[in-house]
């Protein structure tokens, strides 16, 4: 991820008391670190903007990767600022392409996430999603979002093994902002078949081989798995 960023770009790394060779490699590429006890995704990404001094900020996980046309768009920022109608940017959204078992699943809705990502640092904001969940935050600015060329790789998944782990972590996460509800548990279930048929006709999920069907079917049932969790968090 850090060989990757812009030439010159000041790159802070928020390490959550990591036990493998984060610290070491990443003071190596150059990047400044700070280790914090881990408290969440949204406290960690808030604070990390808070010791953020440069005029733009970057956003990017251990497992994403800029593509060569959006490393250079970046890097022309500050050269542009402004849209087609000379209205200042005040962040801008990137495209993310994710990856599964060494492959891009370029179908079932996992290849046309549109994310605001880079953001002027003071006028951005970060939130807990509508869940209130300490998972898949919201970054929010105040002004004008336009989007950049190219793209943020997200390699994740290497195995199948790894997807399910994080599949059992977000659904724990997730599941503990929730209220216990048996009636929103059978409406999450008596969805799945429509978020199933959705991903793989909408989205052209058939055509991703089983990766598609594989992310279709296991996208219909995450929210159910979140709401069973709930309850049994109630019992």
């Amino acid at each position: 991820m850090l060989a990757c960023l812009p030439s010159g770009a000041h790159v802070f790394v928020l390490d959550a008391e990591s036990t493998d060779d984060t610290v070491a490699v990443a003071r190596a590429h150059g990047a400044e670190v700070e280790t914090r006890r881990w408290t969440g995704f949204v406290t960690a990404r808030r604070y990390a903007l808070g010791r953020v001094l440069t005029r733009w900020a970057l956003m990017l996980d251990a497992d994403e990767l800029l593509d060569e046309t959006l490393c250079a768009a970046i890097g022309r920022t500050d050269d542009d600022p402004s849209t087609s109608s000379g209205q200042v940017v005040a962040g801008y959204r990137l495209r993310r392409m994710t990856m599964l078992c060494g492959r891009t699943v370029r179908t079932a809705g996992w290849s046309n996430e549109r994310l605001l990502r880079l953001m002027r640092t003071d006028r951005a904001r970060v939130a807990a999603n509508s869940t209130g969940a300490q998972v898949h935050e919201t970054w929010s600015v105040d002004g004008t979002v336009a989007d950049l060329p190219g793209a943020i790789l997200h390699d994740s998944y290497p195995t199948l093994a790894s997807y399910r782990a994080k599949f059992d972590r977000y659904t724990s996460v997730e599941a503990e902002a929730l209220a216990p509800s048996r009636i929103g548990f059978l409406g999450s279930v008596a969805m799945m078949p429509l978020r199933f048929a959705w991903s793989l006709l909408r989205y052209g999920g058939w055509r991703d081989g089983w990766r598609g069907f594989f992310v279709a079917w296991e996208s219909a049932r995450y929210r159910a798995v979140v709401r069973a969790k709930a309850l049994q968090r109630a019992r």
